[in-house]
């Protein structure tokens, strides 16, 4: 519960130092700009970025021992975006659909870690797509890149050699998390059947994101060429991971705003894309909006079916 504070606090932080440096016009200018193309193009790009999410999530659950159909996942997964659009933090979506899917297959332990590693698994393919993108295009971060990459190698052999040592370690609690991360890891991520689907679907997802915001950033009125602006919006997106936010809100527009005017742009815009990009991905979350009202009328009728004695 602390935490849960501490991140809507430090999300409402931000959001107030911003207020505070560019004012409430960057963030109003933005909700006006947004035309009918750009939420076209948002529910159309939301369509494949679901599925994909839906499909990564079904592969990795498969590859844990717990059976998710795809069409199940798509419709949890539509239900998550939304959630996360639109309460604090970003990840109660997630949340849901990780303990509700664990509760439905019998098995709650494996309905989390798969959502876990299958979110892990993005992240993963997110910061490599980021690494290469940042050093192909010139940033406001392009200087620290050598940095970041060795402290992501070491990082790697870390985990590697904990992953290897810790499970011969004995019994303890931090042993067994450990030899059941790895078995995780092998079975759900990295075994023949699934490695491929995970690291295509996972692609694609950060291309559906980041051509999201390349349209935000158009109609933001950011003119720049998109060799400028991929790695500003890269580096937004990567904010996002970062769950110190209102409804999404909070970091993306914080770093969209330094970058941008790093970058030789103006923070104002930075706001206003990011802006743009948080309504564009709540419009194409609505799906979940109508997965969770089906979900509601449901259950009323399951209850009164259940209290008059009918059934199949």
């Amino acid at each position: 519960m602390f935490w849960a504070w501490a991140r809507m606090v430090g999300g409402v932080g931000l959001l107030a130092v911003l207020l505070w440096q560019v004012g409430g016009g960057p963030f109003l200018a933005g909700v006006r700009l947004i035309d009918a193309p750009a939420l076209t193009a948002a529910l159309l790009i939301g369509v494949v970025t679901t599925v994909c999410a839906a499909w990564r999530w079904s592969l990795v659950a498969g590859g844990l021992g717990v059976r998710l159909p795809l069409a199940t996942a798509v419709a949890h997964c539509y239900r998550a975006v939304f959630l996360n659009a639109t309460l604090p933090g970003g990840v109660l979506g997630d949340v849901h659909r990780a303990v509700r899917h664990g509760r439905d297959a019998g098995d709650v332990s494996r309905g989390i870690r798969a959502v876990i590693w299958e979110r892990t698994a993005g992240q993963v393919v997110l910061v490599g797509v980021a690494l290469v993108v940042l050093a192909a295009f010139p940033s406001p971060v392009r200087p620290y890149l050598p940095v970041a990459a060795a402290l992501l190698v070491v990082g790697g052999l870390v985990a590697v050699l904990l992953a290897r040592a810790v499970p011969n370690a004995g019994r303890s609690r931090w042993a067994r998390a450990v030899r059941t991360a790895v078995a995780d890891v092998r079975s759900g991520l990295l075994a023949r059947r699934t490695w491929l689907g995970v690291l295509i679907a996972s692609a694609v997802m950060v291309a559906g994101h980041l051509a999201t915001f390349l349209v935000a950033a158009r109609t933001a009125g950011a003119d720049a060429p998109l060799s400028r602006l991929l790695p500003l919006t890269l580096l937004a997106l990567l904010a996002m991971g970062l769950p110190l936010n209102v409804a999404g809100f909070g970091p993306r527009e914080g770093v969209a705003a330094w970058v941008f005017g790093a970058a030789g742009l103006s923070a104002a815009q930075g706001v206003a894309t990011a802006t743009v990009y948080g309504a564009l991905v709540l419009v194409a979350s609505l799906p979940g909006a109508a997965v969770l009202l089906a979900r509601r009328s449901r259950a009323p009728a399951a209850g009164r079916e259940a209290a008059s004695g009918g059934g199949c």
